[in-house]
């Protein structure tokens, strides 16, 4: 890799001393290497956004990500990864000091087993990938995970589907919130049969379960799509956001190939969760617009230009 692909900028080290099962074997006890970027906030890519630079393993990966000065990774698919690869690439990310962010709970996909229905199958569904989640976010060291609650139930009435859901999310929350574990609820804009889709709703659903472990995962790409005006969407939402994902649109690519201000956008939350003293992850769950090498060369330095912003 060719350092003038990128822009140069230095980063403390991140191979401070670890504890506890990180500081297993001599690798973790090695000096990281200087990150070739510094973040102001903790963007995440996933596993398969770099395979041509740094192959298919997902360890290589993980390398790959710190060198360029990623400091958080997610991974939808986590749950459904042997155990034996959980543990395998928490522990390297120990050793990468990078934080995990969210995966999904496994309970059928994005539109089955809606939650809506007030179906007994369904939230038992739900709530048995719920408790499964516990064992993967503490092997994983993540304390977020995402909730979609599925389709419409086109036969009942709006407010008797909204109760069904809350109902159902207060339970998960119960598993959860013992733990210190939040699931985030993201509203997405895939299909209009998606009972959850803007976030003002979810914000009433969350203030409804009123618990730390439900609180909404504010993906930028869907929210544009849906309602727009999404800085002032941030602001209304802010006390219930609880994770946020990235994605330019139209496209569904980096950030500066599409319509969305994210500089601004970057901006605007980096100082607000400093006033906060909020820190949050920022899911990459996004293509990349070129493909091979360039294609994630040019990723990386979309980053770099999209976090340039004066505070």
């Amino acid at each position: 890799m060719q350092r003038r692909d990128f822009v140069k900028s230095t980063l403390g080290l991140a191979g401070a001393a670890l504890t506890g099962k990180a500081m297993a074997g001599n690798e973790s006890s090695q000096p990281r290497t200087v990150a070739k970027n510094q973040f102001k906030l903790l963007y995440a890519p996933h596993f398969g956004m770099f395979t041509n630079s740094a192959g298919k393993d997902v360890i290589d990966q993980l390398k790959f990500m710190a060198d360029n000065g990623f400091q958080a990774i997610e991974d939808n698919g986590m749950m459904g990864r042997p155990v034996e690869e959980q543990e395998k690439i928490a522990k390297e990310m120990a050793r990468l000091n990078m934080k995990m962010g969210v995966f999904v709970v496994d309970k059928g996909g994005n539109g089955q087993n809606t939650l809506a229905a007030g179906n007994k199958d369904y939230v038992d569904i739900f709530l048995n990938g719920c408790k499964r989640a516990v064992d993967v976010a503490k092997r994983v060291n993540t304390k977020v995970m995402t909730v979609v609650p599925g389709d419409f139930q086109r036969n009942l009435p709006i407010g008797i589907q909204t109760g069904h859901v809350i109902d159902a999310l207060r339970r998960g929350a119960d598993i959860l919130a013992p733990h210190g574990l939040t699931m985030v609820l993201e509203p997405l804009s895939d299909t209009p049969n998606l009972f959850l889709r803007t976030s003002d709703q979810t914000y009433e659903i969350c203030r409804a379960v009123n618990s730390p472990a439900c609180k909404i995962l504010f993906d930028v790409y869907h929210m544009q799509k849906n309602e727009g005006h999404v800085i002032p969407h941030i602001d209304w939402c802010w006390s219930e956001i609880g994770y946020f994902q990235i994605g330019d649109n139209p496209g569904r690519k980096e950030p500066t190939t599409g319509e969305i201000n994210y500089k601004n956008i970057f901006k605007h939350c980096y100082e607000k969760a400093k006033a906060d003293n909020k820190e949050f992850i920022w899911g990459m769950e996004h293509g990349n617009s070129q493909p091979g090498k360039e294609g994630e060369i040019a990723l990386i330095k979309a980053y770099v230009e999209s976090d340039n912003f004066t505070v």
